[in-house]
């Protein structure tokens, strides 16, 4: 048991369920020490091959950080570095399998940089999408910085995070935010079958597609190229001593 995430497994599909509908499950250190915990077990177990990352409770997926517990330390700067000493989004990164968020109500700050370390996002119609470090006098700590302007280009990204500007969920899908919107009541349905889609696929070709793109990404394009040839063929020569 966890006191701020809730585990579920069910038929090859993983899920995470943040769990602290009382202040619309705002990030803190206990979350921090329990997410850490369950993506190193969802990455090490053989039979999950998708995982699902969301909010409960009728609010949101994630309103931020939980800024009550800068309160108890000598300062911000410390407690966010207390915050972020294991290395949770590194986690997210580093995990082969699909990771799909189902995004609804409010999801804010820390709550969007989890959303974009995940593969694939689908928000319902009522999320409302926001960065609010720099209006707080600080800038985000979990790679908002870097992975925003991935999703959507470093101006709209700029725009988000100077002006505190709220994005509703049209406009965070025209934009790139996420991959699709769909009605409040449907989202858990629409996730839940992609994610099982997902698990019923050749696991080592999902994790080389997601190896080629997140690498690929950082390099030239003759080196992304030659990358892809490289995880071509170590699946291939792969399949071909299995046979």
């Amino acid at each position: 048991m966890f006191d701020t995430v809730i585990y579920e497994k069910r038929e090859g599909v993983a899920h995470l369920i943040l769990n602290r509908p009382r202040v619309i499950n705002a990030y803190n250190m206990q979350m921090r020490d329990d997410l850490y915990q369950l993506l190193e077990a969802v990455r090490d177990d053989p039979e999950v091959g998708a995982v699902i990352l969301r909010g409960a409770g009728e609010r949101g997926f994630c309103a931020g950080a939980d800024l009550t517990e800068f309160g108890s330390a000598p300062s911000q700067a410390i407690a966010r570095q207390v915050r972020w000493e294991r290395d949770v989004w590194g986690l997210f990164l580093s995990t082969s399998k699909p990771l799909i968020a189902a995004l609804h109500g409010f999801v804010l700050g820390s709550g969007v940089e989890m959303a974009l370390l995940c593969d694939i996002r689908i928000a319902s119609e009522d999320a409302i999408f926001g960065m609010p470090e720099v209006a707080l006098g600080m800038i985000p700590a979990a790679g908002g910085t870097q992975t925003l302007p991935r999703a959507v280009g470093s101006a709209h990204a700029l725009d988000v995070l100077l002006t505190n500007r709220r994005l509703n969920a049209q406009e965070s899908l025209n934009l790139g935010l996420v991959n699709k919107v769909v009605a409040r009541e449907r989202l858990l349905r629409e996730v839940g079958s992609i994610a099982t889609y997902l698990s019923h696929q050749h696991s080592d070709a999902l994790a080389s597609a997601k190896e080629a793109v997140n690498i690929g990404m950082d390099l030239s394009l003759d080196e992304a190229l030659k990358l892809e040839e490289h995880l071509a063929l170590k699946l291939l020569y792969k399949r071909r001593t299995v046979q």
